[in-house]
C-alpha cells in the first residue's frame, strides 16, 4: 500500500527564499510609511482648516453682533462692522482656496485669488483684526528679529493667531499682549490676556485649538504650556527652533 502525504509548500530556501522575504518586508514598510505620510497630511491640512476657519468665523461672529446691538444709534459703526466683516470674508476664503489647491495638487500661482502663506510679518493685520473685534492687544518683540524657515514662520503665526482667537472667544478679555522674543537659537512666544481663564484644556471647546498649537510645536522639537494664570486670565507659551528640522 502506498501512502501519499500532501503538504503545504515550504517556503523556499537560499539566497532566493532570503531575498523574498527581504522584498516582502520592504514593501510593507512601504506601505506602512506611505499610510503614515498621508496621516501626517491629512492633520497638517486638518490644523491649517482649523485655525482658518476658527480665526475668521470667531472675528465676523463677533462683528456681526456689534454691528447688530449698534445698527439703530450707530448705522456708521454697523457699517464699519460689515466691512470688517466682508474684508475677514475675502481674507479667509483665499485663505481657504490655497488649501484647496494643495489638496487637488494644483500649481500655485500668484493672483488675486490665492493667498500667500502667512507669516510673522502678518502679526499687524492680525492684531488689528483682533482689536476689531473686541480685544485690545499689545505687541512686544525682543531680540534680532530675522528670517525664519517658512514651516517655523507659518507654525509661529498660527500659534499666535490661535491664541488671540481662544481669547476672542472664550476669554471675554478687555487685553492680550503678545510676546516675541528671538534667541540665538530659538523663538519664544508668549499670549497672555486678562479674562476669565478658559475650561480645561481638553474641553470640547478649546481641545482642537490646544492640541493643534501643540502639535505644531511639537512636530518641530519645541515646548508647548498653556495654562491659567494666578487669579485671572489665560496664557499660552511656545518655544520653537530657529532651525526647521521637523522630527
Amino acid at each position: 500500500m502506498t501512502l501519499t502525504n500532501e503538504l503545504a509548500p515550504s517556503p523556499p530556501a537560499g539566497p532566493a527564499g532570503m531575498h523574498r522575504r527581504h522584498l516582502g518586508e520592504l514593501l510593507r514598510n512601504q506601505a506602512r510609511l506611505a499610510r503614515q505620510s498621508v496621516t501626517d497630511e491629512r492633520m497638517r491640512i486638518a490644523r491649517e482648516l482649523h485655525d482658518v476657519v476658527a480665526h475668521g468665523m470667531s472675528v465676523v461672529t463677533v462683528q456681526a453682533g456689534f454691528g447688530a446691538l449698534v445698527i439703530d444709534d450707530d448705522p456708521q459703526e454697523a457699517r464699519a462692522a460689515l466691512v470688517a466683516i466682508e474684508t475677514m470674508g475675502r481674507q479667509s476664503l483665499a485663505e481657504m482656496r490655497r488649501l484647496l489647491g494643495v489638496l487637488r495638487e494644483e500649481e500655485r500661482s500668484e493672483g488675486p485669488e490665492l493667498a500667500p502663506v502667512p507669516g510673522l510679518a502678518d502679526l499687524d493685520p492680525l492684531v488689528e483684526r483682533t482689536a476689531g473685534a473686541g480685544v485690545r492687544v499689545e505687541l512686544a518683540i525682543s531680540g534680532q528679529p530675522r528670517a525664519l524657515p517658512p514651516g517655523i514662520d507659518l507654525s509661529a503665526y498660527r500659534i499666535v493667531q490661535e491664541a488671540l482667537t481662544n481669547v476672542v472667544k472664550h476669554a471675554a478679555a478687555d487685553s492680550a499682549r503678545v510676546t516675541l522674543c528671538y534667541g540665538p537659537d530659538e523663538l519664544s512666544i508668549e499670549v497672555a490676556d486678562d479674562g476669565v481663564g478658559c475650561p480645561e484644556a481638553g474641553g470640547p471647546h478649546l481641545g482642537h485649538g490646544l492640541v493643534g498649537m501643540r502639535e505644531r510645536v511639537h512636530l518641530y522639537g519645541g515646548a508647548f504650556h498653556a495654562a491659567p494664570l494666578p487669579g485671572h486670565g489665560f496664557r499660552v507659551t511656545a518655544t520653537l527652533p530657529t532651525t526647521e528640522h521637523p522630527v
